[in-house]
């Protein structure tokens, strides 16, 4: 995880129950640098975490990736995958507030199983794709409707302020397990929304980071948010869109509990 210090964000790394101070940051690991084992405690009850990968050169989404999501889209599924973005503006950490202006109404959650590329990754196999990739974390592709279905290209519903929260830490991929075996949740103000599988998914991890990286350079710190299962706003009868006030959970496999909290823009 990254915590926010007067030096900017800081790597703390877990040691069964507790987590210590590494003093370097992810992209000093990605350059190399070994954490420090004898770093200072971090309280977790007062500490403030910084999005769990703070600068992401490149946030890279899926879409329509889980079957039974294209499904309550109308939606054929995908012959292949289907590549969009949000900008570094999106990226927001676990307990950040998430803003709802008048600008939009359809508020939606995603919650998404996001891939954090560890080495250069560029024309891999899928056979080799996984060693490629650092670890894992929660991420909530949040999403403005009415925004992202004004014209064809989606950035616009997907790239508002804070909407890529992503976090509280990063599962190393080789504690994480098998992704395709981990559960995917969201909660809204404690009622489940979305209760699946990413083993529902089209696209495997594998073959998504292969398929972007024959495609274009995937570097160390870029995310992958893998795409959604079904339960969205969007695909419900009531349609129940994110107002402010609303605390929205998720939850994938052992990759910890990201919570953010809806509000009127200050």
């Amino acid at each position: 995880m990254h915590h926010v210090t007067p030096d900017g964000p800081r790597l703390a790394v877990r040691h069964g129950d507790s987590f210590i101070d590494a003093g370097i940051s992810l992209e000093d690991v990605f350059a190399g640098r070994r954490p420090h084992a004898s770093g200072s405690p971090v309280d977790l009850s007062s500490v403030r975490f910084a999005p769990c990968v703070p600068r992401p050169g490149k946030v890279v989404c899926i879409g329509l990736n889980y079957r039974r999501h294209a499904a309550e889209s109308g939606a054929t599924p995908p012959e292949r995958p289907i590549i969009f973005s949000k900008l570094q503006n999106a990226v927001a950490a676990c307990n950040e507030d998430i803003p709802l202006s008048d600008i939009a109404v359809e508020y939606d959650y995603e919650a998404e199983l996001v891939v954090v590329i560890g080495r250069t990754a560029r024309n891999l196999a899928v056979a080799n794709a996984m060693d490629h990739v650092f670890g894992f974390c929660n991420g909530n592709d949040l999403s403005a409707r009415d925004l992202q279905t004004q014209s064809s290209q989606w950035l616009l519903g997907k790239s508002l302020d804070h909407f890529g929260p992503i976090g509280p830490w990063i599962v190393s991929s080789d504690e994480a397990g098998d992704p395709a075996q981990m559960s995917v949740r969201c909660m809204v103000n404690g009622e489940v929304r979305q209760s699946s599988s990413a083993g529902d998914m089209i696209f495997s991890v594998a073959e998504l980071v292969s398929f972007i990286s024959r495609h274009f350079t995937l570097d160390p710190g870029d995310v992958i948010f893998t795409g959604t299962p079904e339960g969205v706003a969007d695909g419900r009868p009531d349609h129940p869109w994110l107002k402010p006030g609303d605390e929205v959970v998720v939850e994938v496999g052992p990759l910890g509990r990201l919570v953010n909290r809806m509000v009127k823009p200050a």
